[in-house]
């Protein structure tokens, strides 16, 4: 949401923000809002199609048609006064409260002198220009709201105030992202002794800890403690802020308790195998640089879960189809064959988890088997579905916006899994960032949800080589 602390300002709206967050005319509290004649053209010509962009643009034609219903030219000269929809109006801390005003006159200076051309960005700096020259209150600004960079430049040469659209920002800071790990003062035992009741429940360690800790702590989150009385744990339930039970985390380092062969080499896998192979957690996000393992440690996870011990029917395995350089096209084939290409990495690690004994013969069947358990699904096509005892594997989640990751987590049905893999370092979709990504959205809304489980993994597990272009590249 943006704020002005100094004057009631009116916003110059670009497309972009529109297409981005449609519910953006909501968003901006007691302050009016103005939408420049080209901007609605540029809608009208983004309405067709069945992108998540398209499907924007339309539900912002449908909010302009219901706040503009019975309005005669008079209202709208003077401003329509915004009022959250129905649908939508429990989303909103606080009620808009100022006018949308709309271009109904030619209104633009000549800026060919200054920016050669007739773009739209240069349309909408023309109008901001005018309504900045004609306003008669020295108190009120005029702010061109814009997710393009370079308008924002532009705006800038030209002295008009620009800002970046921040309401869809999860955090102001992405340092500031629950990391869903903490690590323990050395004196902890010291300080919590006399505070601690140990039990053991079918095979399992739990401590009952009393103190000042334990407020800062999550349910689900990793401890760690280095030194002599080194151990990891999970936070399993919190009674209040001062009460909390945890369980020693299950050792994955050990050949004897690997997962589909593969056993965690360092702090943070152990952490996240524990998440992923705990039933009772039905979200688990995975943050991590390229070759901490995310897309190995979930795919080995759901294979124990799916053919050793039965409780999930099948593995999906999706990702958004947004590539790193140019597109290569159409492809042909089934839904399947078409998400192929970008299954890369599930290929790459299927060849790590089959490598069995028993020669081709056995390699053979052991491929077969674990892919008829495995099925490739594309986002295009999870409206409208429910998934029921499913394991399902989303890869790249960076690239997905918040309203995209809501469409595929509620498809979860009864005694499905979801776990989200991702490096918010690396987004390829345009107008996304690290704080605004669906991925660092999830993070922080499922952090105080008992039956979900984050963790970062910082440590590459890939090669000598990679970790090294990681540091130095």
């Amino acid at each position: 949401m943006i704020k002005r602390d100094s004057d009631h300002c009116l916003f110059v709206l670009d497309t972009n923000v529109l297409m981005h967050d449609p519910t953006a005319l909501f968003r901006f509290q007691e302050h009016d809002i103005y939408l420049p004649m080209i901007v609605l053209e540029e809608l009208d010509a983004g309405k067709k199609g069945l992108s998540e962009v398209a499907r924007n643009v339309r539900q912002v034609s449908r909010f302009l048609d219901e706040l503009m219903s019975d309005a005669d030219r008079d209202e709208i000269e003077a401003g329509l006064p915004i009022h959250p929809l129905s649908e939508f109006g429990r989303g909103f801390t606080e009620a808009p409260t100022g006018r949308l005003f709309f271009q109904t006159e030619r209104l633009g200076t000549d800026l060919a002198n200054v920016l050669p051309g007739t773009s739209a960005d240069n349309d909408i700096l023309a109008t901001a220009l005018e309504l900045q020259r004609r306003e008669p209150s020295p108190a009120r600004s005029i702010v061109i709201v814009s997710k393009d960079i370079n308008l924002r430049i532009k705006a800038a040469v030209l002295g008009v105030a620009a800002e970046d659209y921040s309401n869809d920002q999860v955090l102001d800071d992405v340092n500031l992202l629950y990391t869903g790990q903490a690590t323990l003062p050395g004196d902890f035992w010291e300080h919590n002794a006399k505070a601690v009741d140990a039990w053991k429940e079918e095979g399992r360690t739990f401590y009952r800890i009393s103190g000042p800790d334990v407020s800062e702590w999550y349910v689900n989150e990793c401890l760690n403690l280095e030194g002599d009385d080194a151990f990891e744990a999970i936070v399993r339930e919190k009674h209040s802020e001062t009460e909390a039970i945890i369980e020693l985390a299950e050792d994955y380092r050990v050949q004897r308790h690997n997962v589909w062969g593969i056993t965690a080499r360092n702090r943070e896998q152990n952490f996240a195998l524990n998440m992923l192979m705990d039933p009772d957690l039905d979200f688990v996000t995975l943050l991590g640089t390229a070759g901490t393992g995310k897309t190995l440690l979930a795919l080995a996870a759901g294979l124990a879960q799916v053919l050793d011990r039965g409780r999930y029917r099948e593995i999906i395995m999706t990702r958004v189809t947004v590539p790193v350089g140019e597109d290569i096209g159409f492809l042909p084939g089934t839904e399947e064959e078409k998400m192929t290409p970008w299954m890369g990495a599930l290929m790459d690690n299927l060849e790590v988890l089959t490598q069995t004994e028993g020669g081709d013969w056995g390699r053979a069947a052991t491929n077969d088997l674990v892919r008829n358990r495995i099925r490739i699904s594309s986002l295009n096509y999870m409206r409208g579905r429910t998934f029921l005892h499913k394991y399902i594997i989303l890869d790249e989640a960076q690239n997905l916006t918040a309203k995209q990751m809501k469409t595929l987590i509620t498809r979860a049905g009864p005694g499905t899994k979801i776990v989200c893999l991702g490096n918010i370092a690396q987004i390829d979709t345009p107008y996304l960032t690290e704080t605004t990504s669906g991925l660092t959205y999830v993070v922080d809304r499922f952090k105080d949800w008992d039956h979900s489980g984050h963790i970062t993994l910082r440590r590459g597990e890939r090669s000598r080589l990679a970790d090294f272009a990681s540091d130095a590249l």
